[in-house]
C-alpha cells in the first residue's frame, strides 16, 4: 500500500540507505504515478547519490504533475546547480523566495545563486582572445619570507625529500598548515612536470613490478594515510597511481592534493595521477575545494591549482593491455588510444566529447548507451566495452567515479572494473574502500579492502557552497 511504501522509505532515508530509498520510491511511482511527493522525494535520494540527471527528471516530473508543489521547485534548483546550470536554478529559486518570502534558507540560496550567475556573466564580459597569463608569472617564489615562528617542513633548496615528505605529512596530520612557500614551490614544480606529460600516458611494468591503482580519495586524508600505512609509502619499488578525484567533499583535500604532488615530484616515474571530473572550477566551486584553498591560503592560490589541474593527464595504459581512466567510456564507437593521445587537456572540460567522457561516464548492466544518471556524458554497457577493447586490443579498463559497497565492483564479464577509495564517503555511506594490485606477470588485478579511520572533527563538505548542503526541504 502507499502508507507502508511512505513508512519504508521514511525508515531508508533514516537509515541514510538511499539505493533502497530509491527502489521503493520507484515501487511507490508504479503504484501511484500521479503522486508528485514520490517524484520529489526520489529526487532528493537521487541527488543523495550524486545522479543528478535522474534527480533532475524526477524533480521536473513533480512540477509537471502540480506545478504549486513548491518542494519540487527547491530541488530541481538543486539538481540545476550540481550540474553548473546555473541561470536555470536561479529560476526556480526565484519562485521559491516568491512563495515563501519568510523562508531565511530559501532566501538565502536565492542570493547565492545570483551572486554566481552574476559572477560567470562578468568573467564572460571581461574574456578575451588574449593569451591568459599564467599565475606563476605573478608570484616572486624566492622573496616569500618563512617566518621564524614557522616550525614546520620546509624544502630543501627548494626541492621535495622523502624526509620532507614524511615531515609534511606528520603537519598535516596534527591539522597544521604548511607555508605558503612550500605550497607554491610544490605547485609550480608540479605544473612544470605535468605539462610534459601526454594526455594518455603509457607505462610497462615488468614481470616481477607491481603496481597499486588507488580510486578516488575526495579529501578524506586520514583514510589516505591509511593507505600507506596498508600498503607501504610510494617509492621507486612501490609504485601508484592515483585515478582522480583527489579535492572535494572532504574538508582535508588541500592536505590530500599537497601530499600526492609532492610524491609525483619525488617519484615522477612511479607515482601517477589521473585528471577526475572533480579536477575541474564549476566542481571545485561548488564541492569545497576552492572555499577551502581560500579558507586557508588565498583566491591566487587556487587559480594556480586550477592552472595544474589542467595539465593532470586523462588516462593511463600499462603494458598495452589495460586502459585505466576516472570515468569511463565513450558516446560514440570508434574512439581509439591514438584519439586519446590527441586530447588538448589544458582545459576546463566540455559538455560533450571523448575528453568529457573519459571524466564523467559511467558503465551500466544492459547493452548499448543510456543517458546519464549524472546528467553529464552517457551510461555505456557491455557491448561497448567488449567492441572498445576489441578494436584497441585491450584486455580491460579499470575506472573510479562511483562509491562501491565493497570498495570495488567487477562488470562486464571482467572486462569493467570500478575502484573506489574513500571509505565511508562524506562519512555517511558505510562503505569501504579499495585498492588494486597490477603484477607485470600476469595483469591479474588483487583486490584489497580497508575500513575509514577516524579523523579529527571536521564535518565533510566544510567548505563547500551553502547551496549543496542539501536536504534541507
Amino acid at each position: 500500500t502507499y502508507w507502508q511504501k511512505d513508512v519504508i522509505c521514511d525508515i531508508c532515508f533514516s537509515d541514510k540507505d538511499y539505493e533502497n530509498a530509491i527502489k521503493y520510491y520507484s515501487e511507490a511511482v508504479d503504484l501511484n504515478p500521479s503522486n508528485a511527493i514520490y517524484y520529489s522525494n526520489r529526487s532528493l535520494a537521487y541527488l543523495r547519490t550524486e545522479c543528478y540527471g535522474y534527480a533532475l527528471a524526477d524533480a521536473t516530473k513533480a512540477l509537471e504533475i502540480d506545478k504549486n508543489y513548491i518542494k519540487g521547485y527547491y530541488r530541481r534548483a538543486t539538481s540545476n546547480m550540481a550540474l553548473g546550470k546555473f541561470k536555470a536554478a536561479l529560476k526556480d529559486y526565484e519562485t521559491v523566495v516568491r512563495v515563501r518570502p519568510n523562508d531565511k534558507d530559501a532566501k538565502m540560496k536565492y542570493q547565492e545563486c545570483n551572486k554566481i550567475v552574476k559572477q560567470k556573466a562578468f568573467e564572460r564580459a571581461i574574456a578575451s582572445d588574449e593569451i591568459k597569463k599564467s599565475v606563476v608569472d605573478s608570484l616572486d617564489i624566492e622573496n616569500m619570507t618563512i617566518e621564524d615562528d614557522y616550525v614546520g617542513p620546509k624544502l630543501e633548496d627548494g626541492t621535495i625529500t622523502l624526509t620532507f615528505m614524511k615531515e609534511m605529512m606528520d603537519w598535516f596530520k596534527d591539522q597544521k598548515k604548511l607555508h605558503r612557500k612550500c605550497a607554491y614551490q610544490i605547485l609550480v614544480q608540479v605544473k612544470d612536470v605535468l605539462s610534459k606529460l601526454p594526455s594518455l600516458v603509457e607505462i610497462t611494468l615488468k614481470e616481477t613490478e607491481k603496481i597499486t591503482i588507488c580510486g578516488d580519495t575526495h579529501g578524506q586524508y586520514y583514510d589516505l594515510l591509511n593507505i600507506f600505512k596498508l600498503n607501504g609509502l610510494p617509492s621507486e619499488t612501490n609504485p601508484y597511481l592515483f585515478n582522480g578525484d583527489f579535492v572535494d567533499r572532504g574538508s582535508f583535500s588541500l592536505e590530500v592534493i599537497l601530499t600526492l604532488f609532492g610524491f609525483k615530484l619525488l617519484y615522477p616515474e612511479n607515482f601517477h595521477l589521473l585528471r577526475g571530473n572533480h579536477e575541474t572550477d564549476n566542481m571545485n566551486q561548488m564541492y569545497g575545494f576552492e572555499g577551502e584553498v581560500k579558507a586557508k591560503y588565498t583566491a591566487q592560490m587556487f587559480q594556480l591549482f586550477s592552472e595544474v589541474f589542467q595539465w593532470l593527464p586523462l588516462a593511463q595504459c600499462m603494458n598495452n593491455k589495460v586502459l585505466v581512466m576516472h570515468g569511463g567510456l565513450f558516446s560514440e564507437d570508434g574512439v581509439t588510444l591514438d584519439d586519446l593521445r590527441k586530447i588538448e587537456r589544458n582545459r576546463q572540460p566540455p559538455d560533450s566529447g571523448p575528453m568529457c567522457d573519459l571524466l564523467w561516464s559511467d558503465p551500466q548492466p544492459q547493452n548499448g548507451r543510456s543517458i546519464s544518471k549524472r546528467g553529464v556524458s552517457c551510461q555505456f554497457g557491455p557491448d561497448v566495452t567488449e567492441r572498445f577493447l576489441e578494436q584497441n586490443k585491450l584486455d580491460f579498463i579499470v575506472r573510479s567515479h562511483e562509491v562501491k559497497a565493497e570498495g570495488y565492483e567487477v562488470t562486464h564479464s571482467g572486462k569493467c572494473i570500478t575502484v573506489f577509495s574513500a571509505p565511508n564517503y562524506c562519512d555517511q555511506m558505510g562503505n569501504k574502500g579499495a585498492y588494486i594490485h597490477l603484477r607485470g606477470s600476469d595483469l591479474k588485478p588483487e583486490f584489497h579492502q580497508f575500513t575509514a579511520v577516524p579523523h579529527p572533527n571536521v564535518k565533510p563538505m566544510a567548505y563547500a557552497n551553502t547551496l549543496m548542503q542539501l536536504g534541507m526541504m
